[in-house]
């Protein structure tokens, strides 16, 4: 146990940092329940999102196998070549009981990409299928990026609740015990003096 001064200031100041240790660990409780819940209501929108990546990423290749199979490689080249840019992607933070979670926004562009030569239905059909990949390829990022990021949060308060529980209270409780206990034996002692001292002064008036 660390050094302290055993008084009824120090018996105040405990008592007082060990109501605010277990009101801070009351907080983080609520704030571990709060991020456990989003957490779990984060699981099903990941999988449903890696699902839907895994079926358009299959009909994505799908497509260019049958533009280049009906309308040749030559045509599907062309097209790619003629493909708008990603007008922007930015990163907005959101905060959940205070843990920042970024989320990307991309500026898809609104034209359809452009070719030099006549292009056939089954290559246009591929391009659509590609954009929709790419979307639910960023989809997937944002979601369980939000989940990695919650799930360490939750671990990192859970070690604080866990630090002020099992060492910061029960050492304040101990420091409060031992200071009580120093008090109250002080106590005995001055009311032990304080008796003898009686006892004296009782004795020398009846001598008198």
């Amino acid at each position: 146990m660390e050094q302290i001064s055993p008084t009824r200031m120090t018996l105040l100041q405990k008592r007082n940092q060990k109501k605010l240790a277990e009101k801070g660990a009351d907080l983080l409780k609520k704030k571990r329940d709060a991020l456990v819940a989003e957490f779990f209501e984060l699981v099903a929108g990941t999988v449903t999102a890696r699902e839907r990546l895994t079926q358009v990423a299959k009909e994505a290749y799908l497509a260019l196998f049958l533009a280049k199979a009906f309308d040749g490689p030559e045509a599907v080249e062309a097209l790619s070549l003629g493909v708008a840019p990603v007008e922007g992607v930015e990163a907005e933070v959101e905060n959940v009981w205070g843990t920042k979670v970024p989320r990307l926004k991309v500026a898809w562009p609104d034209r359809a990409a452009a070719s030099p030569i006549a292009t056939g239905g089954q290559t246009l059909a591929a391009q659509r299928a590609f954009r929709e990949f790419a979307e639910a390829l960023v989809e997937v990022a944002n979601t369980e990026t939000r989940l990695r990021m919650i799930g360490e949060e939750i671990k990192k308060t859970t070690r604080r609740v866990n630090a002020l529980e099992q060492v910061v209270i029960p050492g304040l409780e101990a420091q409060v015990r031992y200071i009580r206990m120093v008090l109250e034996q002080r106590e005995r002692e001055d009311n032990f003096r304080l008796k003898k001292i009686k006892s004296k002064m009782e004795a020398r008036s009846e001598a008198r």
